[in-house]
């Protein structure tokens, strides 16, 4: 199933009413009162966590290994997200080459997957131990990848149609973990959403709390966010409660992940070691935290976590939202090993 709704969207009454009478005004809906209805970010035992715009000296500081493994094929991690009520961790990854996957006439190179999109979904338990996989063909890239939880399993998140031009979704999609099965992006009964016509790099967070849904995309080759109420977006309603210019574009350091909490987006930049980000200066991968009220961020560092690592590649951002205390913590993720041998590393830190 597709849906595209790109150009239709609530009337300005219904938009009105479901921000709380905030005022809409240009390409920016700021939606402040339903953003503020979320509230700020709760621990699990309901107290409320710091405020956006105060000091963080804890998510300052470097994380702590919080899980070490290796995925199914050897290319790198791009993006994960976690189940904790069943206690999985869902972690995406462009095929390797060489791979021939049922219905394949031959075998593929992964320069070929890569342009196609086609991408492996680990499923793992949290000690890094192998729980199932499935394949995902004509997807994308992987950049970020979103959780939905429900009473009877969750919902899982990703890009959707790859650009044949470069590799990564036009769309978003969703759909229940299948172990072992080959999902195309044309299998009957996939629920697909094109809620930009004409981007790309379009890539999905969700806050399953507060039922957001934060979306990542490139128009023109300029990279964006949008906020969604996650209900009204999976009806086919993609007017947001705010847009805004990726913060940290300027720098031309390479995506590497989100995630959204309550108020709050994070986000992931930098390279792995290499020219121009030698190992000796504990690398360029950069941390922001961002304002959802406003777009805006409202914290950013050079994040120097883990510095002895190589290649070191930032990869996947998340929060565990059920930490020591019962205090969120946000998770990042890092390539660890040499080529044809990756493996992972995540690690965590206070959100507050």
């Amino acid at each position: 199933m597709s849906t595209d709704f790109s150009a239709a969207g609530p009337g300005r009454r219904a938009v009105l009413g479901w921000l709380g009478g905030a005022a809409v005004a240009g390409a920016v809906v700021p939606g402040r009162r339903a953003l503020a209805a979320a509230g700020p970010p709760r621990t699990a035992a309901g107290r409320v966590g710091a405020p956006p715009d105060r000091a963080l000296p804890a998510l300052a500081a470097a994380g702590r290994q919080f899980l070490a493994g290796r995925l199914r094929h050897t290319t790198v991690l791009q993006s994960f997200v976690f189940d904790e009520r069943r206690g999985h961790v869902y972690a995406l990854q462009v095929v390797a080459g060489g791979v021939r996957l049922a219905g394949e006439r031959a075998a593929v190179s992964h320069a070929a997957r890569v342009r196609r999109g086609d991408l492996c979904l680990n499923r793992l338990e949290l000690d890094g131990s192998p729980a199932g996989y499935m394949y995902l063909k004509g997807f994308g890239h992987g950049g970020s990848i979103g959780l939905e939880e429900s009473w009877d399993g969750v919902t899982l998140w990703t890009e959707w149609d790859a650009n044949p031009a470069s590799g990564y979704g036009r769309g978003l999609c969703r759909f229940r973990f299948t172990d072992g099965r080959v999902l195309s992006r044309t299998a009957p009964g996939l629920r697909t959403y094109r809620p930009l016509s004409g981007s790309t790099s379009n890539s999905p967070a969700v806050d399953p709390v507060h039922r957001r849904l934060l979306l990542r995309y490139k128009r023109r080759g300029v990279p964006h966010f949008a906020l969604h109420d996650l209900d009204r977006f999976r009806a086919g309603l993609f007017r947001p409660l705010i847009t805004f210019a990726q913060p940290g574009a300027h720098l031309g350091l390479p995506f590497q992940g989100m995630a959204l909490h309550g108020i709050s987006a994070y986000q992931l930049l930098g390279s792995a070691y290499g020219v121009g980000n030698a190992p000796s200066s504990g690398g360029n991968a950069r941390l922001y935290r961002i304002d959802l009220r406003t777009g805006r961020s409202v914290w950013q560092q050079i994040d120097r976590t883990a510095p002895e690592l190589s290649p070191r590649e930032p990869e996947g951002l998340a929060v565990w939202r059920g930490g020591d205390a019962g205090l969120p913590r946000l998770c990042l993720g890092f390539t660890e090993g040499p080529a044809g041998g990756r493996s992972f590393r995540l690690y965590e830190k206070a959100l507050n």
